[in-house]
């Protein structure tokens, strides 16, 4: 393979600070304001992130799409049926990761995991393009396919079937998934890697803020 040298790229950050002068007590407020600068920016998916579970005491990761959020929790779509989906209904607790490059920030968020309500799931599900949401009826999520034609027929096949439905029924292994947060931390790149990472933990009446190392 061709030696790219990686041990050699590096980035000096200098675009920002994070001070506990300038943020709250709790930390959704200062998620609000990241997720607003991440969309005024050019970063194409900034509800982009990494969902990681735990499979037989071993860390699972994969990218998924952020669809809301409130002081509640943090929610995401996706087959029940998959393998993130069989991993948390055994381990509830996951937790999210967010990088945003252009802005040299990151959040990582830990907690406990649950479904959201099939009215939530539904109103979801009917807010997608059609064609998505006969995806979900077509996917058998992490399943093995011999081919990828299966899939195309499978894709024909339910095209017909829903032809004359003007509103299709979200599939019983589709929904959503909130992430309760236990610890939400904040990570802003600084100079010399001497970062501002400032965490909140909740306690047992409200929201704990701390700043750890770098």
């Amino acid at each position: 393979m061709k030696d790219m040298n990686l041990a050699s790229l590096r980035i000096n950050y200098k675009k920002g600070e994070l001070l506990e002068q300038n943020i709250g007590t709790e930390p959704f407020a200062l998620f609000q304001l990241w997720m607003e600068d991440a969309n005024a920016s050019e970063i194409k998916e900034p509800n982009a992130m990494v969902l990681s579970t735990i499979k037989e005491g071993k860390p699972s990761a994969r990218v998924v799409l952020l669809k809301g959020f409130d002081i509640n929790g943090f929610v995401f779509y996706t087959n029940y049926n998959s393998h993130k989906g069989s991993e948390m209904a055994k381990k509830p607790f996951a937790s999210l990761t967010f990088f945003w490059d252009a802005l040299e920030r990151q959040v990582r968020i830990e907690g406990i995991i649950r479904k959201t309500s099939a009215k939530e799931s539904d109103a979801y599900f009917h807010s997608r393009p059609r064609q998505s949401q006969i995806g979900a009826w077509v996917s058998e999520q992490s399943s093995v396919l011999s081919d990828r034609e299966i899939l195309e027929e499978r894709n024909l096949a339910l095209e017909a079937k829903f032809k004359e439905t003007q509103i299709i029924p979200r599939p019983a292994h589709w929904g959503g998934y909130i992430l309760e947060p236990t610890t939400i931390e904040f990570w802003q790149g600084r100079p010399s890697r001497l970062h501002d990472r400032i965490r909140y933990r909740l306690g047992k009446l409200d929201w704990e803020r701390e700043r750890l190392s770098p």
